[in-house]
């Protein structure tokens, strides 16, 4: 059985500081792909990695806000990182989990519930280790970012 070389490839590339540049791109590709997939795959998935519609009310708002995202694989939990493709500013959706104690997931078709918890403390640094190794791009997108320091976020099924 012949392994995808994708995932390897995405990873080595997701290094490279010129492709924070096409994040409009990308997102726009993203919400295509979803869209045509009756939101069931998306760019990172054809790519060979692991990603998530995510769907969190909005905190002030309550209108519930749905994004694509990489996720890290923990277990059977998930780990999303706010790296903002590297903009100094930390990204809409993590400042609406961050007020939620719940979201809505889907995942390769299915959706479901999560319980949010933001990771801090010596948990983060574990979390913040696990991600790097899964997705080394993390390194260049904090010092992109100015050194902002990520939250990391895990999502439990409920």
């Amino acid at each position: 059985m012949v392994s995808n070389p994708l995932p390897a490839l995405a990873r080595r590339i997701a290094q490279k500081r010129w492709v924070m540049r096409t994040a409009p791109i990308v997102v726009r590709l993203e919400r295509f792909v979803r869209r045509v997939s009756r939101g069931r795959r998306g760019v990172l998935d054809l790519a060979g990695l692991p990603s998530i519609e995510l769907t969190v009310a909005g905190r002030k708002t309550g209108i519930p806000r749905t994004t694509s995202l990489l996720y890290v694989p923990r277990g059977d939990d998930l780990l999303l990182v706010g790296s903002n493709w590297g903009s100094p500013k930390h990204p809409v959706w993590s400042t609406n989990l961050r007020a939620a104690d719940t979201a809505i997931v889907r995942l390769e078709g299915e959706r479901f519930e999560v319980t949010v918890n933001e990771v801090t403390g010596t948990d983060r640094k574990r979390a913040w280790d696990l991600a790097v190794e899964f997705w080394p791009g993390y390194e260049m997108e904090c010092e992109l970012s100015g050194g902002r320091t990520f939250r990391i976020f895990e999502l439990r099924r409920n």
